[in-house]
């Protein structure tokens, strides 16, 4: 299982957690989040790729992002159409970039919503649906995903620490699970938004 570190603030933080070599590190680019990133991402080890993650931002505010951090992929967190991914994925042909299309579940969600998605993104992510458009806190029912009707891989979000591991090793077993790709942690290993926990962290990885 793959694992994505996201809402990464502080440069030297940034540069420790990059040591514990997590597949993908997320920043925000969205202004009101707590965890918004600005300034320059430090160069990061080989094999780490630079997840950049929007609310119903404009292509054009997306691509200079994409451009002046040299993302590797980006997460669309809001109500983007796919309309909108398919036409920002034509624009980005000469700089090939992967999409993460986010879907908020709390006690139910239609699938159906992700059958106009299939063809313009790479992954889907699944998140707990809150006040907040990431980073609530808590989790959502995994069992939903037992009704997963796609073969396209997702990231599972929402809530994760170190008290989730017995229930993320429980879901490896399951159905469900067959196509999730990677686990996604945010703010229950932190000291502040943005400040990640290395010791947590680090427990976490070698656990999962």
């Amino acid at each position: 299982m793959k694992l994505k570190v996201c809402g990464m603030k502080y440069q030297d933080n940034i540069t420790n957690v990059a040591n514990l070599q997590p597949d993908y590190l997320g920043f925000i680019f969205y202004e009101n989040s707590s965890r918004y990133f600005e300034g320059d991402i430090p160069e990061l080890p080989k094999g780490i790729k630079k997840v950049g993650v929007f609310v119903n931002a404009e292509s054009d505010y997306i691509i200079s992002k994409i451009k002046k951090h040299s993302l590797d992929v980006i997460q669309l967190h809001g109500s983007e159409s796919a309309d909108f991914c398919n036409e920002l994925k034509q624009t980005l042909l000469s700089h090939p970039i992967e999409i993460i299309k986010v879907f908020s579940i709390k006690d139910q969600f239609n699938f159906d919503t992700l059958k106009p998605y299939e063809a313009v993104c790479d992954y889907f992510l699944f998140d707990t649906k809150g006040k907040l458009p990431g980073g609530n806190g808590y989790v959502f029912n995994w069992e939903i995903l037992n009704n997963y009707p796609s073969t396209k891989p997702y990231f599972l979000s929402g809530g994760i620490g170190l008290d989730e591991l017995k229930n993320i090793h429980a879901f490896t077993k399951t159905t469900a699970s067959k196509y999730c790709y990677a686990i996604d942690v945010n703010s229950k290993f932190e000291d502040k938004p943005g400040l990640k926990n290395l010791e947590k962290l680090q427990e976490f990885y070698t656990q999962l």
